[in-house]
């Protein structure tokens, strides 16, 4: 009996530490974007040519009902920031109108829970990383040389 217990705990442990490490389920329904820098700045498209550390966390909350995005950057003093004039889908399809200065966030659209890239130049830039990858090089573990978008 205490093996078949043992057993369905790890079971649902594991189960539950795949779906936090997949950043599909979140509490507030927010979707992240782990970031990724290259130090010394030498990027060959999504690889590395030096030390890949976790960068910063950008947050977005969409709100269908009012057609907005208000975003931060997780732990971060600087103030979040709102786009107004949104198609907003769900928490990881939106896209807005850029309405704030320019480089205020890494993405004004999200298209399958990825931040897109926006080629006006009127964000700014990022290499982004799965969340699993982020916190392992966020606790000192840099095994990685290759951000995922």
């Amino acid at each position: 009996m205490f093996k078949k217990v043992l057993f369905g705990a790890l079971f649902f442990a594991s189960l539950a530490l795949l779906i936090w490490a997949s950043d599909r389920v979140t509490f507030q329904g927010e979707r992240t974007v782990f970031t990724v820098d290259c130090v010394p700045d030498i990027w060959q498209g999504l690889r590395c040519t030096g030390k890949l550390v976790a960068g910063d966390r950008y947050r977005y909350r969409s709100l269908k009902a009012r057609r907005e995005v208000i975003f931060w950057i997780a732990g971060s003093p600087e103030p979040s920031g709102k786009y107004t004039n949104c198609i907003v889908k769900d928490r990881g399809n939106w896209s807005c109108t850029a309405s704030l200065e320019k480089g205020a966030s890494i993405t004004h659209e999200m298209e399958n829970d990825r931040a897109v890239r926006d080629a006006s130049g009127n964000t700014r830039p990022f290499h982004a990383i799965a969340k699993w990858k982020w916190w392992l090089m966020h606790v000192g573990l840099h095994v990685f040389h290759e951000a995922s978008y």
